[in-house]
């Protein structure tokens, strides 16, 4: 007797591009919403290590807070919505411009570990914003 049955692993990560979709999402939201509780809570240390003014430093940390909880409503549906998903990568590639042009422009006169810093961020935003965007095509 021969079995022909197949096993199909349904829980893998990379073979539901849905699930992988919102994971990559929270992932991106736990990343932003802790980042902006440091920008928040050390604004003051900030400023001297990264040279970013501390009033700038904590309006940053609000909009990544207020940025982490859309990401992570935006995954919170088995199915994200695909045009909040597309708003994601688009913004998370404009944050990944954004600072890289900050430290060639040198808006915000950031220290050296300020510049070093905000690369190494657009570095990180811009893969969650490549990972967004492939989990979004595998799920159509």
């Amino acid at each position: 007797m021969t079995n022909t049955a197949t096993s199909h692993n349904s829980a893998g990560l990379f073979a539901d591009a849905g699930r992988l979709l919102r994971l990559v999402l929270r992932a991106d939201a736990i990343t932003t919403g802790a980042n902006g509780l440091l920008y928040l809570a050390l604004a003051a240390p900030l400023q001297d290590l990264l040279g970013l003014d501390a009033t700038t430093g904590r309006a940053l940390g609000a909009f990544l807070l207020a940025y982490a909880a859309a990401v992570w409503a935006i995954s919170m549906p088995a199915r994200p919505r695909r045009v909040a998903v597309v708003s994601v990568v688009e913004a998370n590639s404009l944050w990944t411009i954004l600072s890289v042009l900050t430290v060639v422009v040198g808006w915000f006169s950031l220290s050296t570990v300020g510049a070093v810093w905000a690369v190494l961020q657009a570095i990180v935003v811009a893969g969650f914003a490549v990972l967004q965007y492939t989990a979004l095509r595998r799920a159509r």
